[in-house]
């Protein structure tokens, strides 16, 4: 289990509050207005932005003070974190050593997960000569080989079309529930979070609100979400 236990976040003005929990291998939606919180949300609970208060509790072990490189967690940003002077079997290697110093296990390793996203054919090229939705499966293959239980997602698929999207949540989907991890994925589209999550937290007013069952919520919004999906 996740437990964020009373935190508060300040960014100047910007005030965040989160007293939930969230149970492991949930698939979990953060949803809310532009500018709510909810990447500085997931930067707290990755460890780039330490808490005003509170802990971060994850599997009954304290991780509020560890640096994100400690963490169990990975996680995809908007621009998918790919260097471009790599080539897709590099970049996923980066997840099991950033010095790329790797054995023959790892290389057998990042073959399986780029097998496993589709692009088994593609491990030598180069993020310019990869489309949109092909970088983003480099992106999840690496998450595969880190192995890690908490997975975090801001947005990395707003940039492609909606077939595409859909294609690629059901492919993170398909790849947490393999390995057990628990998700937590930023979107501004409803659609995503109505397509793969169990539950939903909703970031409004200054709080991240504890999670509802995606149905439930989306059934009976409260005020702050019927006015952000109008």
């Amino acid at each position: 289990m996740l437990r964020l236990n009373q935190l508060e976040i300040t960014q100047g003005t910007f005030r965040l509050l989160a007293d939930l929990s969230i149970p492991a291998g949930e698939k979990i939606a953060v949803i809310g207005a532009s500018g709510g919180g909810k990447s500085t949300l997931l930067a707290l609970i990755a460890g780039f932005i330490a808490p005003k208060s509170g802990q971060l509790i994850w599997q009954d072990n304290d991780i509020t003070d560890l640096p994100p490189a400690k963490r169990p967690i990975s996680m995809i940003f908007q621009d998918n974190n790919l260097f471009p002077h790599l080539t897709a079997a590099q970049n996923v290697g980066l997840g099991i050593s950033p010095a790329l110093r790797l054995t023959q296990e790892d290389h057998t390793k990042i073959t399986s997960a780029l097998d496993r996203v589709g692009l088994a054919d593609m491990a030598t090229r180069k993020p310019a000569a990869l489309s949109g939705g092909q970088i983003a499966r480099v992106a999840l293959a690496r998450l595969l080989v880190q192995g890690n239980t908490l997975v975090l997602l801001d947005e990395p698929f707003a940039a492609l079309g909606p077939a595409m999207r859909a294609e690629m949540l059901d492919l993170v989907s398909e790849l947490v529930s393999e390995i057990g991890a628990t998700l937590l994925m930023v979107s501004h589209a409803p659609e995503d979070a109505k397509r793969i999550a169990d539950q939903v937290v909703l970031v409004s007013d200054g709080i991240a609100h504890v999670p509802k069952r995606t149905k439930d919520l989306f059934e009976n919004p409260p005020t702050a979400m019927r006015e952000w999906i109008g």
